[in-house]
């Protein structure tokens, strides 16, 4: 006999949540087959077999808190499903109903589905049960906009609930109430939602924020990629985008002025001798900010290829803890979602976070005529506490003089 054991978290993680068991008590299972799904503040971690054999007793349950390496489930390697172990179950099923029905012989109860719930609960995709359990809004009360009426995920992003609907949220409340055509709806935030919501808060309450602007000429770079995208594409792999000459920028700012890149400990000032970038990313999740370690050794290529990485891994909800965790300076880009102008907040314990925008058309000066030029704000949000004006205004001019200006990052200047 084994124990099934939680993951042991980071310290900055203090418990997860069990969103999911694939299997039942009873199910023989394979080395390495997929037992179930603990979300943390920050990832949702993944519990799997360490051999060959069965799993005897499920301890802790679906929306159950577990703490780092707690026993979660009891498991026997080698072992065999008898005849009278529970039948290993589609995970698609385990929500399914069940009732007892007395056999017609007299003999003992046995258990049969409900054939109606369990072809409902099939006609979900894997993204619609995700998404239900994420919000707690139960697919059969939305209006499905696919074929047939199936309910999808963006149906499930943004839900338009049926006019009957009774949905109860974790308070008892009901999650929508309807009167004629108008419709309200209430649904529990999500562990992630609830931590990126704590931090924020957190950031703007113990921190002496305050965000400088700057504007950059983005033609050059634009220009620059027009010229080498082709060749950039078929050298390295990877497209050429906008955001890894940013991060060597940035990189490059961070050197000239440690303040930016150091972090506030108590009574103390650390200055981190390394360069881990973080990118904020948009996931089906929530926002998340992978890390890219050691930038200053990293090429454009590089750069780019481990974003593409990352991102790839923040959409499938895959990055691990330690993708996220480390990081001394961040950059968010609102521009992809049209954003002309924010002031991002800090992502404690680092004391700055560059935020990009929108490229817009602009009418601009230049040696006394009128250019439409490709132009971006730029905000450079910062502790006050930990970096001075100068320094921020200087750090954000840099950033700008290198990105209209890339030569500058090849010939060192």
């Amino acid at each position: 006999m084994a124990d099934i054991k939680a993951p042991v978290f980071p310290e900055s993680v203090a418990d997860g949540t069990i969103v999911e068991w694939h299997v039942t008590e009873g199910q023989q299972v394979n080395r390495d087959d997929l037992l179930a799904e603990i979300e943390t503040d920050k990832v949702v971690l993944e519990v799997v077999a360490p051999d060959n054999g069965v799993v005897t007793k499920i301890v802790k349950q679906v929306d159950d808190t577990v703490l780092s390496d707690e026993l979660i489930a009891e498991f026997e390697a080698g072992a065999s499903a008898g005849a009278d172990s529970a039948p290993a179950v589609d995970p698609d099923q385990l929500a399914a109903p069940v009732q007892a029905k007395q056999a017609a012989d007299g003999g003992e109860p046995v258990q049969v589905t409900d054939k109606k719930n369990e072809d409902d609960h099939k006609d979900q995709s894997p993204a619609v049960r995700k998404a239900a359990k994420e919000s707690g809004v139960d697919p059969k009360e939305v209006e499905g906009s696919g074929r047939g009426g199936r309910v999808t995920k963006t149906d499930m992003a943004n839900p338009t609930l049926k006019a009957d609907s009774s949905i109860k949220s974790d308070s008892g409340r009901p999650v929508a109430e309807s009167t004629g055509e108008r419709t309200e709806k209430r649904v529990p935030m999500t562990r992630l939602r609830k931590t990126v919501a704590n931090r924020l808060l957190a950031a703007s309450q113990e921190t002496a924020m305050l965000t400088t602007f700057n504007e950059v000429n983005m033609k050059p770079l634009m220009d620059m990629r027009a010229k080498y995208k082709d060749q950039f594409e078929k050298r390295h792999g990877v497209r050429l985008g906008f955001m890894s000459l940013f991060v060597k920028a940035a990189t490059e700012a961070l050197k000239r002025f440690p303040a930016v890149n150091a972090s506030l400990d108590g009574d103390d000032i650390v200055y981190h001798g390394f360069y881990d970038i973080g990118v904020a990313v948009s996931s089906d999740r929530g926002l998340v900010v992978p890390v890219l370690r050691d930038t200053d050794r990293m090429s454009m290529a590089d750069v780019e290829s481990r974003i593409r990485e990352l991102g790839g891994l923040a959409q499938k909800g895959k990055l691990g803890i330690s993708d996220m965790t480390g990081g001394t300076f961040t950059i968010s880009n609102g521009g992809v979602f049209g954003s002309l102008m924010s002031t991002p907040i800090l992502n404690p314990p680092q004391t700055a976070i560059l935020g990009m925008h929108a490229i817009n058309d602009r009418p601009m000066a230049v040696d006394g005529k009128v250019e439409i030029l490709p132009m971006m704000y730029l905000a450079l949000s910062y502790d006050h506490r930990m970096i001075d004006g100068k320094e921020a205004v200087q750090f954000l001019v840099t950033i700008k003089e290198l990105v209209e200006d890339p030569a500058m990052l090849l010939l060192d200047l």
